[in-house]
C-alpha cells in the first residue's frame, strides 16, 4: 500500500497551518530577536514575554513554525537528560579546579550533584510545559502515561539494570522509575518476548506539531512578531541579516539546533564544527482497529523504547496509530540536511521490521514516513552559551532529547542574558564544550561505522542469546562518546 514520504512529518501534515503570509520585519530595534522557530525559540519568546511584558520580541524562521526537529520528533516530553551524564560531571569537576569563578562553578556543586540538579530541573520542566498547555488552551494531545524501556533479551535486561543504577546515582528517586517484570511489562504493553522493563511515570506523550503551533498562536496573541519564510544569514552584535533585510536587537538568541550551520558569525558554542545534523527517521501506521489494541494493550499511551543498540522510540497516537522512529541512514556527507524529510525505502523497511519485532502478530499499513535532523555534538552533550559582549546566546546539541530540554534551555538562556547567577546558570550544560567533529570523510565514515557496529551487535546478541552487552557494542559506544 502506498504511503506519504516526506512532507516534513505526519504531525505537520495532519494539522496543516494557515497559508503562509510572512509578517513584516520590524523597523525598530527589538529587545529580543530569536533565530529559529522551533521549540527552543518559541519557549524563549514565551518565557521572555512572561518575565518582560513590555519587551519587543521577534522570531525569525526560515520556513515555517516547527519545520525542523520540533515538528518531526517522536513526541516524548520525557525525563531523559540531553547528554552523557558522566561527561557533564567530569567537566564540572574540572571547571571547579581550573575556573572557580565561572557560571557552573558559581552553583557550588560537584559534578554528580550538578547533574542531579540538572535532572531535577528537567523533571520540573515537564510539569511546567503541561501547565502552560492547560493554562493557554494548547491541545497537543498530551497525556502523561510515562515511558517504558523494554528488554527483549538477557543482554537487554543487563543494560536495564545498569540504567537503573545510573539513574539512581544521577537524580532519579523511587517515584521517578520502577522496575517491571515480564508480566507487569506486558500488562502495560504486550511486547513480544518482553523480559522486563523500567517505567518512568514522569514522561508525557505529545503531538509536537500541535505543541509548536499552539505556542506560536499564543505568542502572536501576546504581540510577539513571528517572521516565517525569512532566512537568517550573518549574525553579529545587535543585528541579524536576513534575506528580507536586517533585524536589529539588543539581545539575540540562536536556536537552530541541527540547522546551526546555516548561519554565520562569531557565535558562542558554534565556533568551528561543534554541531552536526544526524538524522532520525519515523513511520506512522494507519489507525489500528479496536481488536488490535485489545491484543497490544497500551491503554495508557505510554511512550515506548527498547534496549537495543539501534534503539527505537514510539508512541500510541491520539487517533490510534503507532508512530515509531529509529536511526536508519543517520548522516549525510558534509552534514547535508534532510529537506522535506523523504526517507530511503530501505530505512522504511527497517522500521517496519522493527515494529513487527515488537508485535509479530500485528497487521498494519504504513501511512507516512519522514525524517528530521538532530543537533549532535562530539560528546553528545548539549550546551547553553551566552556572550555578554555581543549579547548573543546559543542553545544546541540536544541529540534527540529536546522536547523537554528546549523549555529548560529557554529559561536558562534568559537567566544567562540577565547577567545574574541563578540555579539554572549553574547547571552543567552551561558553557559545556564538546570538542570538534573530525573533518570529512573521517566524520562520515565514523558515524556510518558506529551505527553499523551497533546493528551487528544487536544481531549477535539475538543469534547467540548473549547475557551481557557484547564487547563490540561497548567498543562502538566508546567510539561514539556514548559510554557513561
Amino acid at each position: 500500500m502506498p504511503y506519504f514520504n516526506g512532507e516534513a512529518s505526519h504531525w505537520l501534515a495532519a494539522s496543516p497551518a494557515e497559508p503562509l503570509t510572512p509578517s513584516p520585519l520590524p523597523a525598530e530595534k527589538q529587545d529580543l530577536v530569536i533565530v529559529g522557530g522551533g521549540l527552543t525559540g518559541l519557549w524563549s519568546a514565551y518565557c521572555a514575554r512572561r518575565a518582560h511584558p513590555d519587551w519587543e520580541i521577534t522570531i525569525i524562521e526560515a520556513r515555517h513554525i516547527g519545520y525542523g526537529a520540533s515538528g518531526r520528533n517522536g513526541g516524548w516530553l520525557s525525563t531523559l537528560l540531553p547528554g552523557n551524564r558522566a561527561k557533564y560531571a567530569e567537566a564540572v569537576d574540572r571547571v571547579l579546579k581550573s575556573d572557580p569563578t565561572g557560571p557552573v562553578a558559581s552553583a557550588g556543586l560537584d559534578g554528580i550533584a550538578s547533574v542531579r540538579a540538572f535532572q531535577s530541573a528537567l523533571f520540573d520542566s515537564i510539569d511546567e510545559v503541561l501547565e502552560v498547555c492547560e493554562t493557554e488552551g494548547i491541545d497537543a494531545h498530551q497525556v502523561r502515561g510515562g515511558h517504558i524501556d523494554v528488554a527483549q533479551s538477557e543482554a537487554g535486561m543487563s543494560r536495564l539494570r545498569e540504567l537503573f543504577e545510573g539513574n539512581a546515582q544521577f537524580g532519579y528517586g523511587p517515584e521517578d522509575m520502577q522496575f517491571l517484570d515480564a508480566e507487569e511489562t506486558r500488562a502495560h504493553i504486550n511486547v513480544d518476548q518482553a523480559q522486563g522493563s523500567i517505567h518512568f511515570p514522569g514522561t508525557a506523550a505529545v503531538d509536537p506539531a500541535l505543541l509548536s503551533r499552539g505556542l506560536a498562536r499564543v505568542l502572536r496573541d501576546q504581540g510577539v512578531t513571528i517572521c516565517e519564510d525569512t532566512s537568517a544569514g550573518h549574525i553579529g552584535k545587535g543585528v541579524v541579516a536576513t534575506n528580507r533585510g536586517p533585524v536589529r536587537g539588543e539581545t539575540i538568541f540562536v536556536c537552530l539546533e541541527g540547522y546551526s550551520d546555516t548561519v554565520s558569525g562569531n557565535l558562542p558554542g558554534l565556533e568551528g564544527r561543534q554541531v552536526i545534523p544526524v538524522f532520525s527517521s519515523m513511520i506512522a501506521t494507519e489507525p489500528l482497529p479496536a481488536e488490535a489494541w485489545e491484543d497490544i494493550g497500551w491503554a495508557g499511551r505510554e511512550c515506548l523504547g527498547d534496549t537495543a543498540h539501534t534503539f527505537i522510540y514510539a508512541q500510541r497516537t491520539a487517533d490510534d496509530r503507532i508512530a515509531l522512529g529509529g536511526r536508519g541512514a543517520p548522516y549525510a556527507y558534509r552534514s547535508g540536511l534532510p529537506g522535506d524529510g523523504e526517507v530511503p525505502a530501505e530505512v522504511v523497511e527497517l522500521l517496519r521490521t522493527r515494529l513487527s519485532s515488537l508485535f509479530p502478530d500485528l497487521e498494519f499499513d504504513i501511512a507516512h514516513a519522514w525524517r528530521g535532523a538532530l543537533g549532535v555534538t562530539r560528546d553528545w552533550c548539549a550546551g547553553i552559551f551566552f556572550d555578554p559582549e555581543q549579547r548573543i546566546g546559543v542553545a544546541r546539541g540536544y541529540a534527540g532529547h529536546g522536547v523537554t530540554a528546549t523549555h529548560l534551555a529557554a529559561k536558562t538562556l534568559l537567566d544567562r542574558a540577565s547577567g545574574e547567577a541563578t540555579p539554572l546558570t549553574g547547571l552543567p550544560w552551561n558553557d559545556h564544550f564538546s570538542g570538534q567533529w573530525e573533518p570529512e570523510p573521517i566524520r562520515w565514515l565514523g558515524i556510518r561505522s558506529m551505527y553499523r557496529i551497533f546493528g551487528i551487535a544487536d544481531e549477535w546478541e539475538r543469534i547467540t542469546g548473549a547475557k551481557r552487552t557484547s564487547l563490540l557494542a561497548q567498543f562502538g559506544s566508546r567510539l561514539a562518546g556514548l559510554h557513561e
